[in-house]
């Protein structure tokens, strides 16, 4: 039987044009009854998605779509599905087509509808044995939609709450460690943004705004692996601020970049630029002892 065209999971049959200069070749019989298998097997999945989809019980259209989707077929499974969630709604079935629903996208990796599913199958069945699973995997959705450092962190701001939200609810889970590594992959992630638009601001010579995002960064991050490279950026800032300042302004912050230079040295007195930073700190107060409106500072 050859299904309709524009029907879902049905394929038209052709054959190719026979090579030229190969008119006297002959296939054997074993490559046929391969081509002839397949075919079968297509036709034969083809009939059986086409007699659930026109047919009025629901219990065939459950089995069919079940059977779609334990073969990871989703792509013939969801259409049978999106029909049954109206069609069970309220029903004994419903619970059942709802999670093959939403786990049927997450087959096909479409992971902001799946997350959208499987979210609001953890909102209407929340005893439901498969309510663990969904609220994990719509946490796991936010993860896979979380893009590189660089753009915008929406997603991953989402998944590190929904992945929370589900500790909270089943702290003693089997996957709490998947949890706790899935977050801290995400948290690195926001740490690598957060430092990475402290150096550019520092790069563009935006001396100010690299003094407040390193101050920042430090107060979100304080054990960061970055936290030596932030220090070091926040003292050199400080000091390029101070030396391109109007009169008015130098003093005070001189002051600020000594005070940033000396944080740096009692943090790290044994790092390879702690010399460089002591010899910006006794520049500074070199400057700040000539001028004229300030005392000597120790």
């Amino acid at each position: 039987m050859r299904g309709r065209p524009g029907d879902p999971g049905c394929v038209r049959l052709s054959l190719p044009p026979f090579p030229l200069g190969l008119s006297h070749a002959r296939p054997s019989i074993a490559s046929l009854l391969a081509a002839f298998a397949v075919a079968v097997a297509l036709l034969a999945g083809c009939g059986k998605f086409n007699r659930a989809l026109k047919s009025t019980d629901l219990d065939l259209k459950l089995r069919t779509a079940q059977e779609f989707h334990d073969k990871g077929q989703f792509e013939k499974a969801l259409p049978l599905l999106e029909e049954l969630v109206s069609l069970t709604r309220g029903s004994s079935m419903s619970e059942r087509v709802n999670y093959l629903h939403a786990k049927s996208y997450f087959g096909l990796k479409d992971y902001t509808m799946s997350g959208y599913y499987l979210n609001n199958f953890t909102r209407t069945f929340p005893t439901s044995q498969f309510a663990e699973e969904c609220a994990f995997l719509t946490a796991y959705c936010h993860y896979k939609n979380s893009p590189s450092y660089e753009l915008d962190q929406t997603d991953t701001r989402s998944a590190i709450d929904a992945l929370q939200l589900f500790l909270i609810r089943y702290p003693t889970s089997a996957l709490k460690d998947s949890c706790n590594t899935l977050i801290d992959v995400l948290r690195d992630k926001l740490e690598v943004k957060d430092f990475e638009g402290l150096k550019q601001y520092h790069k563009l010579r935006n001396y100010q705004a690299a003094g407040v995002a390193a101050d920042q960064f430090l107060r979100t991050w304080p054990n960061s692996r970055f936290r030596e490279q932030a220090m070091f950026l926040a003292a050199e800032s400080a000091v390029l601020l101070a030396d391109n300042s109007i009169e008015s302004k130098r003093e005070e912050r001189l002051r600020a970049a000594i005070k940033s230079c000396d944080t740096f040295a009692d943090a790290f007195p044994q790092a390879e630029r702690t010399p460089d930073v002591k010899r910006m700190a006794d520049a500074c107060r070199t400057k700040l002892n000539a001028s004229p409106q300030s005392a000597p500072t120790p």
